[in-house]
């Protein structure tokens, strides 16, 4: 797998949710999961899934379970979106997906940036995967993060 990313990504600390489509719980193509990893591009998630992601969501929103950080209004598009292994002895379908972060506000990329600093670790690589990385220069100087 080769991967060609603008922005460096880390792995992130337990209790970081994702909801796409907003947060009425009403709305037919909300997804909730737990974020992976971050960077200032984009995020990768895992959900269980009764279906694919919907191109329908228009939002999303970026929170911490035990704490009261919430990003909001995220614009964003669907890069991928895969079912990962079954569960064995279980009838639960689970999936991964990997958004792109569309053109953020000045306050959303310093919230996006506080929350890299304060709740993720490097994202440490698999020797089998040849990944290509080009840290954003202007976070490494902004976050003291690279």
């Amino acid at each position: 797998m080769d991967e060609r990313r603008k922005h460096r990504r880390f792995q992130v600390d337990n209790g970081a949710f994702a909801v796409l489509g907003g947060l009425s719980w009403s709305h037919s193509t909300q997804k909730l999961g737990q974020i992976t990893d971050i960077g200032m591009g984009g995020l990768a998630f895992s959900y269980i899934a009764s279906e694919e992601l919907s191109d329908d969501s228009v939002e999303l929103n970026i929170f911490l379970a035990e704490n009261r950080f919430h990003l909001r209004k995220i614009p964003f598009k669907t890069i991928w979106d895969i079912q990962t292994e079954k569960v064995p002895f279980s009838s639960i379908t689970m999936r991964r997906s990997g958004v792109e972060f569309g053109e953020l506000t000045p306050d959303q990329r310093s919230q996006l940036k506080y929350f890299i600093r304060n709740h993720t670790l490097p994202l440490k690589q698999a020797p089998s995967l040849s990944v290509h990385l080009n840290p954003s220069p202007e976070l490494d100087k902004s976050c003291d993060i690279g």
